[in-house]
């Protein structure tokens, strides 16, 4: 009797675990979830552009009127860029500047730190860009879209500035709202916003504001070499008063590869000052290219050409030429310095004299 009974235990056991086991076998562990550091941060690093620049032609005339070649130690610019995050969707970035002062007050001639750059973001990656990253809101002062982009592409800013912005046509930062979308499958980028139009050295004057739009495309991704060709368009609607306007576009070709980086950009302008006076185009482009080699070696080359006036039989050139050694670092750190020559010559109504100058530049990034 307890042998049947014991046969009818286990048989009722072996049941149970043969219908048991398949359901256990069914049952997933839930997929683990990683949620955003949403921790806040803060980060603090340093920009800093030293220089020593001597103008050799033409010479000036010191207070004893003896000819010299004018000669300078300088400190070009020097940033205190802090950033940092409040939650993994709120960013800012803070960053003043030093500048010469050059009015009338006790402190002309010394150097006076001002904002450059003090804006506010919010990320839009949760919602818009399904994993990618880029796609963000700004609202403060912050970069131009234009001199933004190219100068991830152009690193000698610590030379000087680019092509538009040293003829005075744009500038790198400025306050407004702006927002960036970074295109499906790396093809580009698009950046846009409304800003004063004055730059960040001076305030808004009036009711103007301009309209910045740059577009970015790279037509063929895949290739291993021309993936890093770009075709980039950019135009600035803005205006000095009410029916007088400032516009400013933008046509660029660049290339990036580890043995060179190169652009070529073509500008158009249109400036009328006020509704009464004539509007002056002007037209113009860069050509530049920087080779480099494997440790640390690297050269630049460049050609300016600006006409200010289509109206009148005139044009400016600006020639640089130099060779530069950055030194090896980890991560984003930068330190190089660079030995190049300037030419610019004018031929301009009235008359400006040609000048030449020889430099050696200096440039801490961390």
């Amino acid at each position: 009797m307890n042998r049947r009974i014991n046969g009818l235990l286990c048989a009722a056991a072996v049941a149970l675990l043969s219908r048991a086991l398949p359901c256990a076998a069914q049952v997933t562990p839930a997929a683990g979830y990683t949620p955003p550091d949403d921790t806040p941060a803060i980060k603090v690093g340093a920009t800093l552009f030293a220089d020593y620049t001597a103008i050799t032609t033409p010479k000036i005339s010191d207070a004893d009127g003896n000819r010299v070649i004018a000669n300078a130690f300088n400190v070009g610019r020097a940033y205190l860029n802090i950033t940092g995050n409040v939650s993994h969707r709120i960013a800012f970035r803070i960053t003043p500047d030093i500048a010469r002062e050059s009015g009338a007050s006790s402190l002309n001639g010394s150097y006076t730190f001002r904002l450059k750059y003090a804006y506010a973001q919010i990320n839009l990656d949760d919602w818009v860009n399904a994993g990618r990253t880029g796609t963000w809101v700004r609202l403060g002062m912050q970069q131009t879209p234009y001199i933004d982009f190219m100068e991830s592409v152009y690193r000698y800013r610590f030379q000087g500035t680019l092509f538009e912005e040293r003829e005075g046509f744009l500038s790198s930062s400025d306050a407004g709202i702006a927002a960036h979308y970074n295109l499906p499958g790396n093809y580009g980028d698009l950046h846009a916003g409304i800003y004063n139009g004055e730059s960040y050295a001076r305030v808004e004057p009036n009711d103007q504001k301009a309209v910045m739009l740059r577009g970015t495309v790279r037509p063929i991704r895949m290739h291993p070499v021309l993936r890093g060709l770009r075709l980039t368009g950019f135009y600035d609607r803005d205006a000095y008063l009410r029916h007088a306007e400032r516009r400013r576009a933008i046509g660029a070709v660049t290339f990036e590869h580890s043995h060179v980086n190169a652009a070529f950009e073509y500008m158009a302008t249109r400036d009328r000052t006020s509704a009464a006076a004539q509007p002056t185009e002007g037209r113009g482009y860069s050509l530049w290219a920087t080779p480099r080699t494997a440790n640390g070696w690297e050269g630049l080359i460049r050609f300016d050409r600006f006409a200010p006036s289509r109206a009148l039989d005139g044009h400016r050139n600006r020639a640089i030429g130099g060779v530069a050694y950055w030194f090896p670092h980890q991560g984003s750190v930068s330190t190089a310095l660079l030995l190049d020559v300037e030419r610019r010559r004018f031929n301009l109504v009235p008359a400006l004299p040609s000048d030449h100058r020889v430099a050696l530049h200096a440039l801490v990034n961390f």
